[in-house]
């Protein structure tokens, strides 16, 4: 809190300046005034009105806000990682609306020091390499996310730029120059998949209760998507064998406990192929496609069922979308060969 203005003429004699001294109306002696203390605002405070100062625009002030909330948070004795990580991804994200690209790349790096595979901090520090330039650094980042949701559709859309950008900068081999990309713990996807089946749950009450129909799934639970895993591994052993029908049951029934991964359409979309089902094929490469959507295996068995379907521009639309990201894939060019023959 700012001193009060001076009310009197500054060539007073300093005792009649109230703001500092007053005299005693008894003794006429000088007395000091004790300065009010000014209440010390807690981090919580500091984080909210640095989250309201983001929405509105004033990211500068939202920066100073959130790095007193750190300075606040860390000598505390409530110091907390998760919470540590979420003031620096904030602030990154005010860094990166500045474009302060440098600033918002290190504050990420300490929020996944602290919270290792924080969605929110590999996307901003992907948009921040991705701004400057640095498209494999932000492709690693995109692909990360990825693997832990593959339905997070700015990964899927940074994921599609990085691709095309990194094809015209580094031609077919950009692959081999990638660093490497993390794996992400089955533990780590299990607790985002409850964090959001959490989310939603929490959303779709809200909307029930302001009397708004539930319109959006819940995310898979952990057990399901460990359910999900192993009918998906079953239908694999299946198919190893030859009983592509009896795989295509398995696919099913894992789609029903986890529809969000991509590897089971895939894996189904081959299966129909084998017995002559080739628009279910194109149906389950169509939603894996949406999930991912420069995945190779999707576009090439889609590819393979539109061939069969005599629907051969959207074969070669599939082939020439599929060797934009790997150019030398031998498959695609000998199908692609064999289709403009006809």
């Amino acid at each position: 809190m700012k001193p009060e203005r001076i009310r009197y003429s500054s060539y007073l004699p300093l005792y009649h300046q109230q703001e500092d001294c007053h005299c005693s109306r008894y003794t006429g002696r000088r007395q000091e005034v004790m300065p009010q203390k000014q209440k010390t605002k807690s981090w919580t405070e500091l984080k909210q009105a640095g989250n309201e100062c983001f929405k509105t625009g004033q990211y500068g002030d939202a920066v100073n806000l959130y790095s007193q909330a750190i300075k606040v948070l860390e000598k505390s004795r409530e110091e907390s990682a998760a919470d540590l990580a979420i003031l620096y991804s904030n602030r990154a994200a005010s860094y990166l609306k500045d474009g302060n690209c440098t600033a918002c790349v290190k504050d990420c790096d300490m929020s996944l020091e602290l919270s290792p595979f924080n969605v929110k901090s590999l996307l901003r520090r992907a948009a921040a390499y991705e701004a400057v330039e640095q498209y494999r650094n932000a492709y690693v980042d995109y692909r990360t996310v990825l693997q832990i949701d593959c339905n997070v559709t700015a990964a899927q859309d940074g994921t599609h730029r990085m691709t095309k950008a990194l094809t015209e900068a580094d031609g077919p081999s950009w692959r081999e120059k990638l660093p490497p990309i993390p794996s992400v713990p089955v533990s780590v996807r299990e607790k985002f998949a409850q964090q959001a089946a959490a989310n939603a749950k929490l959303q779709n009450s809200a909307a029930n209760q302001n009397g708004i129909k539930e319109t959006t799934k819940p995310a898979p639970s952990s057990e399901d998507i460990k359910k999900g895993q192993v009918l998906k591994e079953e239908g694999n052993a299946l198919v190893k064998k030859g009983e592509h029908r009896k795989a295509i049951d398995k696919y099913t029934q894992s789609l029903q406990y986890n529809p969000s991964e991509v590897a089971t359409y895939t894996n189904r979309a081959l299966c129909y192929l084998s017995v002559k089902q080739f628009r279910e094929a194109v149906s389950d490469c169509d939603k894996a496609l949406m999930i991912d959507s420069s995945n190779i295996k999707a576009l090439y068995r889609r590819a393979q069922a539109h061939k069969e379907l005599k629907n051969i521009k959207a074969c070669v639309e599939d082939l020439h979308s599929l060797m934009k990201v790997e150019p030398k894939n031998t498959a695609a060019l000998k199908l692609l060969q064999e289709v403009q023959k006809k």
